[in-house]
């Protein structure tokens, strides 16, 4: 089995000579024949997560390093869950500051949930939550992280995904997308004030990840400029990235943001967010760019990580689009690129894809 933590590490040093590395996450793909019960198919027959990796022979993306960040509350915060029915689960925590509860029912086709109720739905449910995130502290569990090096660390480097800063955590997290907007109109102090308390919250949590092993930590921000307006980007989260890159950074990690949405309108804002790289650009015919304003956005700066839309994974689309769009990312990004799909291996996605495209990335590192 090839050591692709040596590889991971020194393309995103640099130190690759020009070569990248395969990266496919093949997670939600595998979690729906688990779900549905279905067999992997033939030749890969009872193969573990891990294993399938190792049987494709390519990389993975070891986000399984986020169990090592544990948050802890004080002894006068109460969780507990309940379960109505068979698809219905109600979280509940109690706090001094009152009781803020959410209810996700499960979805019927995948393992996912859904909030039909989400957390934070007027001013004293910020005022619940604004308690928690400054009363929250934060540890790094060394043994889990030794556990998961033995187990998988020769699949990649160790990542770690990390909250996301106001806006999105609002939208994404706690209050979904009316009901941010909602909050905004209704409460905008008590919105701004939930912001800060979160902001100083995060501070702790990105001092305990800057003293951590792990190198690689990315921002799980799911962004999309239809959602989340690029004026509201500007204002909220890249002064987050600013401040969440100067603890990193002097940390020596290497940070990376999840825009897997329609990022036209925050392209131009690329290299201003103290990045080194994003995660799950998804260019045309899935996304709403195509490569060529990618690489222009990103220039010789920023990495990109992924790059191939998901959507040439699955038969519907010809082999020759698959590789094609392969072959232009691999040259106009040679030197910053952690190839993968933007943003997961579909449901409906062949594995021969994948083996097509490890094979076109060995041939073009074998040139390096």
């Amino acid at each position: 089995m090839k050591d692709f933590q040596a590889l991971n590490r020194a393309v995103l040093r640099r130190q690759a000579g020009g070569k990248t590395i395969f990266q496919p996450r093949i997670d939600c793909w595998y979690d729906d024949r688990a779900y549905r019960g279905e067999p992997l198919p033939a030749g890969y027959e009872g193969l573990t997560r891990t294993q399938l990796y190792e049987k494709l022979q390519v990389s993975a993306r070891l986000y399984e390093f986020n169990a090592c960040l544990e948050v802890h509350y004080p002894p006068e915060v109460k969780q507990y869950t309940r379960r109505p029915d068979d698809r219905h689960t109600e979280h509940v925590i109690e706090t001094p500051c009152g009781t803020t509860r959410a209810v996700y029912a499960s979805n019927t086709s995948n393992p996912g949930q859904m909030p039909v109720k989400w957390w934070i739905e007027n001013d004293d449910d910020l005022a619940v939550w604004s308690y928690l995130a400054e009363s929250a502290a934060y540890s790094f569990n060394m043994q889990t992280y030794d556990r998961l090096q033995k187990e998988m660390g020769h699949l990649g480097i160790p990542t770690m995904f990390i909250e996301r800063p106001n806006m999105q955590y609002m939208l994404v997290n706690a209050a979904g997308v009316e009901n941010t907007y909602y909050l905004q109109a209704d409460y905008p102090d008590e919105l701004e004030a939930f912001f800060a308390s979160l902001s100083r919250g995060q501070e702790k949590m990105l001092q305990t990840v800057a003293a951590c092993p792990i190198e690689c930590i990315n921002y799980g921000d799911n962004l999309h400029c239809r959602i989340l307006p690029p004026y509201l980007f500007e204002k909220y989260i890249i002064p987050e990235y600013q401040k969440r890159g100067e603890i990193l950074h002097r940390a020596g990690k290497f940070i990376h943001s999840h825009w897997d949405g329609d990022v036209a309108g925050f392209l131009p804002y690329a290299r201003r967010c103290a990045l080194d790289g994003i995660e799950a650009i998804t260019p045309l015919p899935q996304g709403d760019v195509t490569v060529e304003q990618v690489k222009a956005a990103l220039g010789d700066e920023v990495f990109l990580i992924d790059g191939l839309a998901a959507l040439l994974f699955s038969d519907v689309y010809p082999l020759a689009d698959l590789k094609a769009q392969t072959q232009q990312v691999l040259h106009l990004f040679e030197g910053q690129l952690v190839l993968g799909i933007s943003d997961e291996f579909p449901s409906d996605g062949n594995l021969d894809r994948i083996l097509t495209v490890r094979d076109m990335v060995e041939d073009f590192n074998a040139t390096r």
